[in-house]
């Protein structure tokens, strides 16, 4: 445990030292985002802080490159197909390129597309893939898939998680800390089955998530409300990546057979079930967008302000309130989720929680409607 709290400390320290100097950057270059009907912020805020999230997450990476636990993660350097972190490193390049490209200069939603297809096509065939999958429920044991199925299965899980965190970036400190939550919930995860045995001793999953748990909690000094400097799309679409690859590091690759089949199900099916989990409010909110821009004959990437985040302001909670009641969704269904898993007595709280939750989300409509 100690080694993934150092990693994910350096990545926490080192994406905080990094902003303010990318602030400073944005300033000078003009990558300013300028306020307009369809966005919330009030003043002109620099943009490109996915440059300190990026940094943050180098520097986490080559601080695990020196731990004896993760040494060989990295091994061996220039040969093909790459070791799986290295191929992620290079897939999150791509990613971070495409966004600073797209926060300077505005890019086409398909070429955002055919950008991102072409990260999660590198770390596919880099062997970042779902192989094997689980039925739950079933005794039918593990189903590989073929190598088709396999690359449409992982390329499209990729591109939607990207997409729903960087369509989650629509208030300050929103899609960092929701990130957070979701990295912190996976690495419970796999560090718990990892010492249980009931998955393999690789730990790019639990380290990913560790380095982004770091990252985004450098990064919300000065990007939670009133932010300071925005991460963008280069910001945004890496953390969606890391999410991402994170999961299907974790998963996916192994058929080996563990307690009872329907158990087994369970258990190697909810990791790709915990990000959808996690990031059902986005992921809902994504899907919600996309019907409502077609209903409208708007392109899906058009943006507008009728977003959930959105919808929480127009109820009357404040823009701080909005995140932070966002945060707390997140964080209770990450907990029912925890729960379910590994100790269901835990659940009854977070039920609880869940149903306070309703009731103060519905609370300025309420007391308005009262006389």
């Amino acid at each position: 445990m100690i080694n993934y709290l150092a990693i994910c400390f350096v990545g926490a320290v080192a994406t905080y030292l990094a902003t303010p100097v990318i602030l400073n950057v944005s300033r000078r270059i003009g990558a300013v985002d300028v306020p307009s009907d369809r966005k919330v912020h009030a003043v002109p805020t620099p943009t490109l802080g996915g440059a300190a999230l990026f940094a943050g997450f180098l520097a986490a990476l080559l601080s695990a490159s020196l731990l004896d636990p993760f040494r060989d993660s990295f091994r061996p350097l220039f040969v093909w197909p790459a070791p799986e972190v290295l191929a992620i490193i290079a897939g999150a390049s791509i990613i971070f390129l495409l966004g600073v490209v797209d926060d300077m200069k505005g890019l086409k939603a398909p070429v955002k597309l055919s950008g991102q297809l072409l990260a999660a096509g590198f770390v596919f065939l880099s062997g970042v893939r779902l192989e094997y999958f689980r039925v739950p429920l079933r005794d039918v044991g593990a189903l590989s898939m073929s190598p088709d199925v396999s690359a449409l299965a992982t390329i499209a899980w990729i591109v939607i998680i990207v997409n729903a965190v960087n369509l989650m970036d629509g208030l300050d400190g929103l899609a960092a800390g929701v990130t957070a939550i979701a990295a912190g919930t996976f690495f419970v995860y796999t560090y718990q089955l990892n010492r249980q045995g009931l998955i393999g001793p690789e730990p790019t999953a639990a380290m990913l998530s560790a380095v982004t748990v770091g990252v985004t909690l450098g990064f919300l000094k000065y990007n939670f409300n009133p932010a300071k400097i925005f991460m963008g799309d280069s910001g945004s679409m890496v953390l969606g990546f890391l999410l991402a690859t994170a999961t299907v590091a974790g998963v996916g690759r192994s058929a080996t057979q563990t307690q009872s089949e329907i158990s087994a199900a369970f258990v190697f099916y909810l990791p790709l079930v915990i990000p959808l989990i996690v990031l059902v409010i986005p992921i809902s909110d994504t899907l919600l967008a996309i019907v409502r821009r077609a209903r409208k004959g708007r392109h899906v990437f058009h943006a507008d302000k009728e977003h959930l985040h959105h919808r929480l302001l127009e109820l009357g909670h404040g823009h701080k309130q909005a995140v932070l009641i966002m945060y707390a969704w997140t964080a209770v269904i990450a907990g029912m989720t925890l729960a379910w898993t590994f100790e269901r007595v835990y659940m009854v709280p977070f039920i609880a929680a869940a149903l306070a939750m309703v009731l103060y989300t519905a609370l300025p409509k309420l007391d308005k409607r009262s006389p």
